[in-house]
């Protein structure tokens, strides 16, 4: 059962991120497009299969919410990450806010994967 809820969450975390790239496009190039019906529902049902398999993997291993550091950590930045992809793709007064935001959104993602992959608050330094 985990590793089906594993797969769906990383499946999730992907799709949803690709699909932040996708509308950070739309949003560069002002395309109408960014206030079509599908790309403003979708992520909505994305990320809460996303979600909900994340708590589901959670309550399957019995940890609580701040049992883990890196755990705590991770839902933490995930708050500040969709702070940036609401700056980044609506909520940004000029384009370069947007944009400012658009990086620091993929920076915070990175982070949290490599939170995720090495299950420590350090991340990708984990690694050196």
């Amino acid at each position: 059962m985990f590793l089906i809820l594993k797969t769906i969450h990383m499946c999730c975390a992907l799709i949803s991120f690709t699909g932040f790239l996708f509308r950070a496009y739309l949003m560069v190039n002002d395309s109408k497009w960014l206030n079509h019906k599908i790309v403003l529902v979708t992520p909505h049902l994305v990320d809460t299969v996303f979600l909900l398999s994340g708590f589901s993997m959670a309550f399957v291993l019995n940890m609580g919410l701040f049992a883990q550091g890196w755990l705590t950590l991770k839902i933490f930045l995930l708050m500040f990450y969709l702070l940036f992809v609401g700056i980044s793709l609506n909520r940004g007064k000029t384009k370069s806010i947007r944009i400012g935001s658009f990086f620091l959104a993929i920076v915070t993602f990175l982070y949290i994967v490599g939170i995720a992959v090495n299950k420590t608050g350090i991340s990708w330094f984990a690694m050196l």
